[in-house]
């Protein structure tokens, strides 16, 4: 009996010492931290006249000195954070002098030492600064270490860091495929981090589209969005065809974005593939394209079994004049299930934005439509007729 109190209190007093430590240690991170921060600010006061003077000579024919002086490790860190947030900011000969800078200034060669820490935090922060400072030098072994860390936060700081450093276009290519050899459907991203590259991005691009890799595929058309890449134009044609489901479909929506002339046999062939996705990007472009010659295959892709397909043939039928519109009434008079329902949603989406038209030709055109509506349907509220007609008013955008 008396061994098993003493025990407890053998245990109580150890968990009290553990607790008086851990707070101990906090007070001491904590004043460490603030005597760092108070550091920090007395260098940014020491070094503002520098950073003045190196704002003024960064456009001018001459080359750039080192801070006076030994620098310790925080007013280093000081000074580099300054340079490399003007990096970010500018472009051409003055980011270039900022780089030569860096360099001669010793912090490109100290954060390349740092990858080889380890700690991991400050292998991280050294990938980070080593990509601000576009260190070249620095990618065989910034390729390492993303080739060591799993996919998560720190592999996106690797990623990018690698992204402005590089200056060869495989280096590049390795960095994508260990980001997309996690498996996850991360094509946006990678795409994102690509875009960083110091490199000619529309040549990557083009590279990248002919690539054998399918997911290297995809990532290059998910970054052309927004990008004028002319000569790409006859490799999506190829890709529109691709056998991989998910190229084909990033394929045809960038090609159709592109406003082409379609032919009647490649509206049919899209409309008719296999995969909803391209289904539902070439009925949404249809509209856009005012291709009125495809009518009747938006009308029976009200059918479609896929609620997108459905919605975007709606969609553009209302695009496509009166006869678009006509034709959408009579799949809400005629037509049964999910095409009748997802044409009354359209029209009730339509006929409700009465009065809301400042333009004189979409005044002109909603009167078009308002008499097709009331052909066919007397003249009702939409709301209560299209409810009554739906039966019990439910849902119609699902």
């Amino acid at each position: 009996m008396f061994s098993n109190i003493a025990l407890a209190y053998g245990f109580i007093y150890i968990c009290l010492a553990m607790i008086t430590a851990g707070i101990i240690l906090l007070f001491c991170m904590k004043i460490k931290h603030n005597a760092a921060l108070r550091k920090i600010e007395v260098y940014t006061a020491k070094h503002r006249d520098y950073f003045v003077y190196v704002q003024m000579h960064l456009h001018d024919d001459v080359k750039l000195q080192l801070p006076p002086g030994r620098l310790d490790r925080i007013e280093a860190d000081v000074i580099q954070a300054k340079l490399m947030e003007w990096i970010e900011q500018l472009k051409g000969e003055a980011r270039e002098k900022l780089l030569l800078l860096c360099r001669e200034a010793g912090f490109v060669e100290r954060d390349i030492r740092s990858l080889s820490s380890f700690r991991k935090g400050k292998r991280i922060e050294a990938a980070y600064r080593l990509g601000g400072m576009r260190a070249s030098e620095a990618v065989p072994q910034l390729l390492k270490l993303l080739a060591r860390t799993n996919y998560g936060p720190l592999a996106i700081i690797i990623a990018r860091a690698i992204a402005k450093s590089a200056d060869q276009p495989e280096q590049i290519r390795d960095m994508l495929l260990q980001l997309l050899a996690s498996g996850k459907p991360i094509h946006a991203l990678a795409a994102d981090i690509l875009l960083e590259t110091r490199l000619d991005s529309a040549s990557l691009l083009r590279r990248f589209l002919d690539d054998p890799e399918p997911g290297l595929v995809k990532v290059a058309l998910v970054a052309m969005w927004g990008q004028a890449v002319p000569s790409a134009v006859p490799t999506l044609d190829r890709l529109v065809g691709s056998s991989e489901k998910d190229v084909r479909a990033e394929a045809v929506k960038l090609y159709l974005s592109s406003n082409p002339v379609l032919k009647d046999a490649t509206i049919a062939q899209l409309m008719n593939d296999h995969e909803w996705e391209v289904r539902a990007a070439c009925a949404q472009a249809l509209g856009r394209l005012h291709a009125a010659g495809s009518i009747p295959l938006l009308a029976e892709a009200l059918k479609d079994d896929n609620w997108h397909v459905r919605n975007y043939s709606a969609e553009s039928l209302a695009l496509l004049g009166e006869q678009g519109f006509e034709t959408l009434c009579q799949a809400a008079l005629h037509g049964t299930g999910p095409a009748r329902e997802t044409a009354l949603y359209r029209i009730e989406r339509i006929m409700a934005k009465e009065g809301n038209h400042e333009e004189v030709e979409q005044m002109v055109d909603f009167n078009k439509k308002k008499l097709l509506y009331d052909r066919y349907f007397g003249g009702a509220k939409p709301s209560k007729r299209i409810g009554k007609m739906a039966g019990v008013g439910g849902d119609y955008t699902a």
